[in-house]
């Protein structure tokens, strides 16, 4: 397609005219138009233009100074854009889709919301929680300005020239205040930036802060029955789409109480507090629904690869017909994925390397999500679009995780008894993955857990099922490629019981639970595995058991933060148990008999919705972050609660 023409503008534009100036709605898309054939001489005669459709081009950026100041509707999904800035000639703007523009993240949407007043629908979604975010990290971000500012102005000598130093000033705003996640960085500091230069270009005046948010609405507390649910078939296939980031916060009423019993006495190191209470997955988002039962949340890896002490906060949780992306610093929500008829299980990160057509190099996280339909759907959070679809299985999948070594390997569980594992690939130059089949594992009962052997993880991948713990090969190097269980692991308490609960805490400890009440298990793989010989069954060989809560439930998941040698699990009352098992790796054989106390429980704080309290829930699932500042329990009663290292 070459440049626009006006004979071209009339054709596709309406109503019918012989004049451009009469022109309301205008349809460009799908011609193959660049970012040099929008003439901003030609379209500026479009005086009248209310409506332009640029969808489905290549369009790389949007030329300045269009001369559509009247624009209320523009369209530019699938293109190649990777800039929002020049959307600030449009201030009339009311409904905005950047959908399928793979180098535009959640920030760009941030700064549309910032430059458009009007805003009222982007991507098809209502503005209003996006226009909320913006308020309250421009209210952050200026009170930190300002606080750098009277901070930098205490430094300065009397003979500091003024031009200097306020160039000085605004490149260490833009270096030195923080907020918010990493995937809001690009916003925040171009926010910064401009906060500090209005604030030198007033003479240090106060910037003013952004009006207060809307308020939350309130919610309602309920209680409802355990109950897992179980794919007995799969549905018709119905397409992910994104949805709006809505979220009900609940105010805790009361302190939270710390239970220190640890086996020394003392009073533990980790003081925790209640920072976030969120409702994000609510059906047809009801501040009413606190029914929908949270089953799984993992932490995004972090961004600075190599960089010591580099950690993440921000979180992915699933349950549902919902998986969502939530910052724990702030409590935002970034993103919000529904699959209608969906219930979601299982959510796992990888980070892939990815070449654009233009020859670039870019690291993706993308999150794999996965539940009742046997579907396997991998996001790429960023951009915030699906960019695959796995028929994985099917029967649902109980639980998936990636390979530790291997980027692209992917095992998922199932309700069909089988586990596979999968090569996702890197996404082609149209950013759509090609997934292939690589193993099948055979159990003899449902798999509800997976951890690949953290000494060897491409040899071994163990598994807490329905009927116990066991073990695959699953190297790629030896035929066949569908295999049996190769060991099952027994626990002396009872052999043939569920293990719902699987972790590592090192290269060696294996944390699991299910198998006896009231305890989790750490035992050795090394040496469990010396004493197997060419046994198909072989005992534990137990380091210790921790005291946990004595309930008949099930599915409540363990996790572990290797990097500060730590176990936690929640339970029916709501609480979170943390064990610093440091001390127990260390003691020498034989160990104490009796189970270890928790080093500390932190008890459900009991926050309040519509004036009522919600005084217990079951917590099913607790994840830390590797640092260890940021804690996540998923519930049983559509509540995200964060908690924060004090």
């Amino acid at each position: 397609m070459g440049p626009l023409s006006a004979r071209l503008l009339m054709q596709r534009g309406r109503p019918k005219s012989d004049r451009l100036g009469k022109i309301r709605c205008l349809d460009l898309a799908g011609l193959s138009l660049l970012s040099e054939h929008l003439d901003p001489k030609l379209l500026c005669r479009l005086t009248r233009l209310r409506e332009l459709d640029l969808s489905n081009n290549q369009l790389e950026t949007l030329p300045p100074n269009l001369g559509l100041s009247h624009l209320r509707v523009l369209r530019c999904a699938n293109n190649q854009l990777s800039d929002v800035t020049a959307l600030c000639q449009f201030p009339e703007l009311e409904e905005l889709s950047l959908e399928g523009n793979p180098f535009l993240t959640v920030s760009d949407n941030l700064k549309a919301s910032f430059l458009l007043p009007k805003l009222r629908k982007i991507n098809g979604k209502d503005a209003s929680v996006t226009c909320s975010q913006v308020e309250s990290l421009n209210r952050e971000l200026s009170s930190r300005v300002t606080a750098h500012w009277k901070k930098f102005l205490a430094t300065l000598g009397p003979e500091e020239e003024a031009k200097k130093f306020q160039a000085d000033f605004v490149r260490s705003a833009v270096r030195d205040v923080c907020y918010g996640p990493e995937s809001l960085r690009e916003f925040t500091q171009w926010r910064v930036r401009m906060i500090s230069e209005q604030l030198v270009a007033s003479g240090g005046a106060q910037v003013c802060e952004a009006d207060d948010p809307e308020k939350p609405p309130e919610v309602a507390p309920a209680s409802k029955p355990r109950a897992r649910a179980v794919g007995l078939k799969r549905p018709e296939d119905v397409p992910l789409n994104p949805s709006s980031t809505k979220r009900v916060c609940v105010t805790p009423s009361a302190p939270v109480e710390d239970s220190p019993v640890g086996p020394d006495g003392s009073q533990p190191a980790l003081q925790m507090e209640p920072l976030h209470f969120l409702q994000c997955h609510s059906r047809n988002n009801s501040p009413q629904d606190l029914k929908t039962q949270l089953w799984a949340c993992a932490f995004e890896p972090a961004w600075e690869e190599g960089h010591a002490g580099a950690t993440s906060q921000t979180v992915a949780t699933c349950g549902g017909e919902a998986v969502c992306v939530i910052d724990c610093q702030t409590g935002i929500v970034l993103h919000k994925y529904k699959a209608p008829g969906e219930e979601f299980f299982s959510v796992a990160w990888t980070t892939l390397t990815v070449v654009t057509q233009a020859g670039h190099k870019k690291r993706w996280s993308v999150l794999a999500a996965a539940g009742l339909r046997g579907l396997v759907r991998l996001l790429h959070v960023r951009a915030g679009f699906c960019c695959g679809v796995i028929r994985a299985h099917k029967k649902a999948i109980a639980t998936l995780c990636f390979s530790p070594t291997h980027e692209t390997h992917l095992f998922t569980a199932s309700y069909d008894k089988r586990i596979i594992l999968w090569d996702i690939g890197v996404p082609n130059h149209d950013y759509e993955f090609q997934a292939s089949q690589l193993l099948t594992l055979d159990s003899s009962s449902i798999p509800l857990r997976l951890c690949p052997v953290a000494s060897c993880p491409d040899t071994y991948l163990l598994a807490g099922c329905e009927g116990g713990c066991c073990c695959w090969d699953v190297r790629l190097n030896q035929p066949p490629k569908r295999r049996g269980c190769e060991v099952e692991f027994i626990f002396s308490e009872a052999s043939g019981r569920r293990v719902d609960g699987l972790a590592f805490v090192n290269e060696d400890v294996v944390a699991s639970k299910g198998s006896s009440l009231g305890t989790i298990c750490l035992w050795s793989w090394s040496q469990t595995w010396a004493g197997r010989g060419s046994q198909s069954s072989v005992a534990v060989v137990v380091l210790a058991r921790l005291q946990w809560s004595p309930t008949k439930l099930a599915y409540f998941s363990l996790s572990t933060c290797i990097d500060k040698g730590l176990v936690l699990c929640g339970d029916e009352e709501g609480s979170v148990w943390i064990y610093d098992i440091s001390h127990i790796m260390k003691q020498p054989l034989p160990l104490l008999a009796a189970p270890q106390a928790p080093t500390q429980i932190l008890k459900w704080p009991q926050p309040r919705a519509c004036g009522q309290t919600v005084t217990k829930t079951m917590v099913n699932m607790v994840v830390a972050n590797a640092a260890f500042t940021y804690l996540t329990a998923l519930t049983d009663s559509n509540i995200v609660a964060i908690w924060r290292r004090c």
